[in-house]
Order: C-alpha cells, then structure tokens, then sequence
C-alpha cells in the first residue's frame, strides 16, 4: 500500500490571501500521473474551480514550485496557479470578499490519473485570510463619513492610506483589510451606492474626501508626515483629485485610472469639475457574448475641447504612481495614463507608471482569479473588464510589490 498520499500548504495551512504558498504532495508512486483541483466556494455559495494535470517526481513527490502542470487550467510552472486560475460554473462571477472576518477555505485535492479523475488520493485546506493577526476593524459613521478602519496592531506610527474602489459603488474592505495587514492604517471609503449614498450621484463633494483626509490624520497611529490615496478606475481619478487639491496627501496611486475627472461632477471649493464628455450610444455589444465593451463611449481625450475636464495635477506636490492593463476592455487607461504622466513630467514633477501586457482593467490585489467580466452593479450591465489569465496574474502580484514599496518610500 505504501505511505499515504499527503497533500501540504508550506510554510502553512494559514496564511494572508496576497502570499504566496508552496503545494507539495508526498507519498505518489514514481511518476504516477495525477489531477490537482482547487475548489474555493464564496460567501454568496458560488463555486471556483480550478484543475492541473501532473507528473509525480522519480521519488513520488511533486512540488508545484518545480514540476510543470501539463495542461488544464493552465501549463508550465505555476507555483499559485491552482489559485489565479479559479473559475466559477456560472459565467461572469467577480471573486471578492465582502466580510474581511473571515477567510477563504481553498480545498486542494489530489485525484489519480489525468482523465476520469474519480478517485480521491489526498487533500487538504489552505486558509486564507485578508485580516492579518492583530489587525482592527472599525466601523466609521462620523459626520458624513461611511468607511472602515483598518489599525495594524502596535501603536505605530504608521503610514495611513485611504482607500477607493471604483463607479460599482459600495464599501469594498479586502484590498484595505490587506494593506493594513501589511502596516499601513487604511481607511476604505465608500463614495457612492452604500446605505444612504446615493447609487448615481448628481456630483460628488470634495469636502466629503477632505473629511475622510482629516478624520484619518488625527488617528495617534498615523504618520503626520501625509497621507496616501489609492483608487481604481473611477476612484484613480478621485484619488488624483484629492492629491491635487486637498493639503497633506504626499503620495496617490491611479489604478487603471485618467488624469480627468470621469462621469460625475466633482464639486470644491468654489469651483466644479465637469465629467470629461461621453456617449453610453457608442457602447458596443457583443453578438456572441451579450457583453458591453464601453472602450470608446469617452469622448477623445486629445481633443482640447474636452480639457477643462483634466486635473490639474501638475499643481500637486505629491508623488504619482500610474498602473495600467495594456488589455483594459473597459476603457483606454493605458492611453489616458501615459497623457497624464506626460503632463507631469513637461513640469518636472516625479512621477512613476508601469503598464501590463496581458493585464486587464481589474487590477487586483494578488492571487484573486481574472474577472473577464462582470455585472456593473450601477449600471446593471454585464461589462467586459479584459485580460488573459496567466499575464494579468503576474500583473497582479508585481502591482502589489510596487504599490506597497512606493508607499513605504514616499509615506
């Protein structure tokens, strides 16, 4: 009978959702021939699956960091394939956590041969968390603000960070619950489509971001050195916004973003930022999927025409990190980045930017699967987001690298 097939998550079953593991099973035959499957069931019940095709090693063993998977999936050497490659049955599902509190259980099986996979060798189940050890989470309904706070365990200080997600609204805490996790106090700010927030607002109020600013900076475990933003896609450009015309933020990352203000008016101090025009008429739907392709609704944005829409964040004293997919499906961000980085640089102003080849428009934080497509949940339509699988995952994690360590050196 030989030892018993086992199945083990190194350094351990536990750990945060953006590190990464080694999968090793022991006690194979020598080069028996087996299927991986990962399964992850959400909070809403839905599944994701992924499945590899594998040979054990000459001494039974497989370790996933070394051996190549020979199809399913994905191919090659993929150390946390099984994991950027979950796919739901139903069509379209984005994986997100809604309750931080909680992981997601990953169970790991092991079944002989590479066709009827039917008989179950081994498994085991990864836990994984978005809450580091130690780290709060504290509910904020002050003045007008509906956010979550973050606090790293320790009395600090520690750099503090706001974070927005974009135009789908909510209080969305994963990517917040991770950063603090990582040692940032993070503030994840809902701005649109949560509780009384209206789902599309008429305008959206500088003065709320400057509240969020403020409430942030009078936490004892924050910095004072200033505070850092961070958006993705609707909530780049507010990010962008506030760098440039709110005191105290030092650094702000664009997420798939544009250097203009995009489909609401933002109101400041005296002043309105208008949306950069668009048309929903030139939304393309596709015949063979249903799906809308919204990568030509905004009006050009070379036009000067459309310009007093622009940040100016040529003005700003912070730090800029643009991140962009080359395979954006959503809309052209790549295109609208490398204008607003050229904007900064013709003032001498320090900025970075990194695009992907293969990356998509929903750049996540790390081993989340691709989401190719999605409901929007304002507008109700199923959106094409782009990317291809194995790229955008390495986009991902080299994203997260970046965001972190630009933080760390401007905060």
């Amino acid at each position: 009978a030989g030892m018993a097939v086992r199945v083990r998550v190194l350094p351990s079953r536990r750990c945060l959702f953006d590190e990464p593991v080694r999968v090793r099973v022991e006690g194979l035959q020598p080069r028996q021939a087996v299927t991986l499957r990962a399964s992850l069931v959400d909070e809403s019940g839905e599944l994701f699956q992924s499945h590899a095709r594998y040979l054990a090693g000459s001494s039974g063993e497989l370790d996933l960091g070394r051996a190549p998977a020979l199809g399913g999936s994905y191919a090659g050497v993929e150390p946390m394939g099984l994991l950027w490659s979950l796919q739901s049955r139903a069509p379209y599902k984005r994986l997100a956590k809604r309750n931080v509190l909680t992981p997601f259980r990953v169970d790991l099986e092991v079944y002989e041969g590479h066709g009827d996979v039917s008989r179950l060798l081994g498994k085991c189940t990864n836990e994984r968390w978005f809450l580091g050890e130690g780290v709060k989470r504290i509910s904020v309904r002050e003045g007008r603000l509906k956010a979550t706070l973050f606090l790293p365990p320790g009395p600090g200080p520690f750099p503090g960070l706001i974070d927005l997600y974009g135009s789908g609204g909510g209080l969305v805490e994963y990517r917040a619950s991770l950063l603090a996790s990582r040692g940032f106090v993070t503030l994840a700010l809902a701005y649109m489509a949560f509780e009384d927030l209206p789902v599309m607002p008429e305008s959206l109020e500088l003065g709320y971001f400057e509240e969020a600013v403020n409430f942030l900076r009078k936490q004892k475990q924050v910095k004072d050195t200033g505070i850092g933003v961070l958006g993705l896609s609707k909530g780049a450009d507010l990010a962008l916004s506030m760098a440039t015309f709110l005191p105290g933020i030092k650094a702000a990352v664009s997420i798939s973003g544009s250097g203009f203000n995009s489909f609401i008016p933002l109101q400041g101090d005296g002043f309105t930022l208008p949306p950069h025009p668009y048309d929903l008429g030139r939304m393309k739907t596709s015949e063979e999927t249903g799906l809308i392709d919204f990568s030509d609704v905004v009006d050009d944005h070379m036009d000067p025409a459309t310009w007093d829409c622009r940040i100016p964040l040529e003005r700003s004293l912070a730090k800029f990190l643009f991140l962009s997919g080359l395979d954006d499906r959503n809309w052209k961000s790549d295109l609208y980045c490398q204008d607003a980085v050229q904007r900064l640089q013709q003032h001498g102003r320090e900025v970075e930017f990194y695009s992907y080849s293969g990356a998509g428009h929903l750049l996540e934080p790390p081993y989340l699967p691709l989401c190719q497509a999605s409901i929007h949940k304002v507008l109700g339509l199923f959106v094409h987001w782009g990317g291809q699988w194995r790229e955008h995952a390495k986009a991902q994690e080299d994203a997260w690298r970046r965001i972190q360590a630009f933080f760390w050196q401007h905060l």
